[in-house]
């Protein structure tokens, strides 16, 4: 029931029982039996964290605590009864060596872990810090969301800290979208700034664009739209230096997170029309989430153990 449920709608698992096994069992069964079970994985989490000094006993991605493990952060809307649209928090911690090239420039990452939590920052970072604490070298990769960095400066103050890629150059569009209306002069200008960012030109972009602020009101929507790229460059820039990154190895980007958001959340939590009440929610993608993990095991093992 629970291996149907975390990747089909309860109705379509009910079809299937009858299909495969020629079993009568109802959607709400299936939906009552997996959401008990992801609550079950839900309280197998909290021993985690509970379980202090004793970190051998958390699932690990290297057994090498020396290795460089990156840990990607990053939020999608889930549609809820009680609050409507809410976030629904994800992390997916890797290691370097889990990375494998499967084409030019491009590599695919082979084994991660992962945690979601549909809920406050505060419960979601207490779930997943016992899966990052082990190791001496962590990357951080995130967008520009103040409460993920002031938690990272918090705790792992020493740790790589790269705001991603991409998030930099959407903000530097829709900037560019309204500043320069002839699209060949925009797209010229932006592929500029990209090549600067890139090489770790994030101090001479700033005042480029300071000089340019200078002389725009920041009463104009063109105005607001500098003003706040600006301000979000100046907040990240120590973590906008990619060309050393890059040198060094290290991935500049959060597509691996926005990978787990499309796998784990909304291929199931956000097909059309479907509207979960918050713990439901919650359940299910814990389900999901160990079964993309690679943890099948453990969800077998706790439903032994309530048996």
């Amino acid at each position: 029931m629970c291996l149907l449920a975390h990747d089909h709608v309860f109705e379509e698992s009910e079809n299937l029982f009858q299909v495969f096994l020629g079993l009568e069992v109802s959607a709400k069964q299936i939906q009552r039996v997996s959401e008990h079970h992801g609550e079950q994985l839900e309280e197998y989490e909290r021993k985690y964290q509970e379980d202090t000094g004793q970190t051998q006993s958390v699932p690990v991605v290297s057994k090498d605590i020396e290795e460089s493990v990156y840990v990607m952060v990053d939020g999608s809307m889930v549609y809820t009864r009680e609050d409507k649209w809410k976030e629904m928090k994800v992390c997916r911690i890797y290691s370097e060596n889990s990375r494998v090239l499967v084409a030019k420039n491009r590599t695919e990452v082979m084994d991660s872990l992962y945690v979601c939590t549909l809920g406050g920052k505060n419960d979601f970072f207490k779930k997943f810090e016992p899966y990052v604490e082990p190791y001496r070298k962590k990357i951080f990769i995130a967008d520009g969301a103040k409460w993920i960095w002031n938690w990272v400066d918090d705790f792992y103050g020493d740790s790589v800290q790269i705001l991603d890629f991409y998030h930099a150059l959407e903000k530097l569009g829709t900037y560019a979208a309204l500043a320069y209306k002839d699209s060949e002069e925009r797209k010229r200008w932006r592929e500029e700034q990209k090549q600067r960012l890139k090489t770790d030109g994030i101090e001479d972009v700033l005042k480029d664009l300071r000089t340019t602020a200078e002389k725009i009101s920041d009463k104009t929507e063109v105005g607001k739209a500098l003003n706040d790229l600006i301000r979000y460059y100046e907040n990240n820039i120590e973590r906008m230096k990619y060309g050393s990154f890059t040198e060094k190895g290290y991935l500049i980007g959060s597509g691996a997170v926005e990978s787990a958001h499309r796998n784990i959340i909304q291929q199931r939590l956000k097909r059309s029309g479907q509207r979960w009440s918050i713990q439901g929610a919650q359940r299910i993608a814990n389900i999901r989430a160990y079964r993309i993990g690679n943890r099948w095991e453990e969800v077998i093992l706790q439903i032994k153990m309530a048996a």
